[in-house]
């Protein structure tokens, strides 16, 4: 695994230089500071914009979407893979096949600072849990909105308990064929299963949506009660009835909360799920101010022509696009 770590992180760390017409090599030319605006840009932003790509933001209400990788999948209880995703979504974010406008009408390009600072530098230790949490703390307290790209989905207790350091209390929308609220699966209690359980005895959410659920059992259910959890099964599910919570508001996108037919590349492959528009049509009911999210567990081995990748990127824009609302919802 560690070979495989190796492999991926220098491209996904590479960091553009602030020169204009520079582009970041593994971001797929995402975003660049243009030659005729670059002087402006930096002077607006000041002297922080290592990292930075901007190409015609506006100069009143633009929010810093920071994307952050975190290449582990070490607490996974299947399979592996899902370290290899950071890389391969920022790709397909790149890719020349599509623009950068979100269907909202955001321009990635234009109405908001994107900064890529690559991935995380991850060694599958101890110390992994506390970089997550110093990452999410540091971007929430900088006034930014993170994206961590997953990762198994132990990544979001970490960065939630960052960011609820930096804000307080959040408030969570998590879409997932699986609760993942084991008090202590397989004796791994920082298990991708009991991330949810972590975040809400810690108490760093006082409310937590789930959606598309489809795996519930006898434990999660009483943890569920015990928390007071709000399940929207997927055999249930509606997007016009989905309850959104209120903000400071945190979404986590598991992409196996969607059938298998549009997004094969999990590890968990479990029918029944929900379609890419069905996920889309509830982030688009989101009003409330987003302090963070996460795209997780994406496991490229199993994908089909990179499909699942360009799925996760999707959702990644759209994530982006409601973090460009600012903070008047």
């Amino acid at each position: 695994m560690a070979k495989a770590l190796s492999a991926i992180s220098p491209a996904s760390r590479a960091i553009v230089s602030p020169v204009p017409g520079t582009v970041l090599p593994s971001f797929g030319a995402l975003f660049s500071i243009g030659p005729s605006r670059g002087a402006a840009a930096a002077g607006r932003l000041g002297s922080n914009v290592q990292g930075l790509w901007l190409t015609g933001a506006k100069e009143l209400a633009v929010r810093t979407v920071s994307l952050t990788g975190l290449p582990t999948d070490s607490h996974s209880s299947y399979l592996r893979g899902p370290a290899a995703a950071p890389a391969l979504i920022r790709q397909a974010l790149g890719s020349d096949h599509w623009n950068r406008s979100s269907e909202s009408g955001i321009d990635l390009d234009v109405d908001l600072c994107v900064e890529d600072g690559g991935d995380l530098a991850l060694d599958e230790g101890e110390g992994d849990f506390d970089r997550i949490r110093m990452s999410a703390r540091e971007a929430a307290a900088a006034g930014k909105v993170p994206i961590f790209l997953g990762g198994d989905h132990m990544v979001t207790y970490p960065v939630v308990a960052g960011i609820a350091d930096a804000l307080g209390p959040v408030q969570i929308l998590h879409f997932d064929a699986h609760p993942d609220l084991y008090d202590d699966f397989e004796g791994d209690p920082l298990s991708h299963a009991s991330p949810f359980a972590r975040i809400m005895e810690g108490g760093m959410a006082t409310r937590l949506v789930q959606v598309g659920i489809r795996t519930l059992n006898a434990h999660c259910r009483e943890q569920a009660a015990r928390f007071g959890v709000e399940i929207v099964a997927a055999a249930d599910f509606a997007a016009a009835a989905v309850p959104i919570p209120h903000g400071p508001l945190y979404i986590s996108i598991d992409i196996d909360a969607l059938d298998p037919a549009y997004a094969p590349g999990v590890s968990h492959h479990e029918p029944g799920g929900l379609s890419v528009r069905e996920i889309l049509s509830v982030l688009h009911r989101v009003q409330s101010r987003i302090v963070g999210a996460d795209v997780v567990e994406y496991n490229p081995q199993r994908d089909i022509n990179g499909m699942t990748a360009v799925v996760a990127a999707k959702f990644v824009k759209e994530l982006a696009a409601l973090a460009a609302r600012g903070d008047s919802q």
